[in-house]
């Protein structure tokens, strides 16, 4: 797996490594990313995604993955959200309908 959140799709950057002698060396900064189960209540199960710390306290402070999802915008997120996005949307239809 590449090295890239599954919810804002932030990735890898380059840049330099600068000595005192403005020796300038590349080199990567790489996004903190940690494996995260969460829980869809729409879908009524777990989701595991690769997400970033600030993405991760982000879904936290908006009271979980749905509610994450449905304020935020499609240009923000990164396509692996946006399906879940979408059928997070379409499960929610289907109960509206049903009751």
């Amino acid at each position: 797996m590449s090295r890239v959140c599954e919810i804002s799709g932030k990735s890898v950057m380059s840049g330099n490594n600068v000595s005192h002698a403005k020796n300038k060396t590349r080199r990567k900064f790489l996004p903190n990313l940690q494996n995260v189960k969460f829980f869809s209540k729409s879908l009524d199960k777990f989701i595991s995604l690769k997400v970033s710390v600030r993405a991760l306290k982000s879904v936290e402070k908006n009271g979980g993955l749905d509610d994450y999802l449905s304020k935020t915008s499609n240009r923000v997120l990164a396509p692996q959200a946006i399906a879940i996005k979408k059928s997070i949307q379409k499960n929610l239809k289907k109960e509206v309908s049903s009751s």
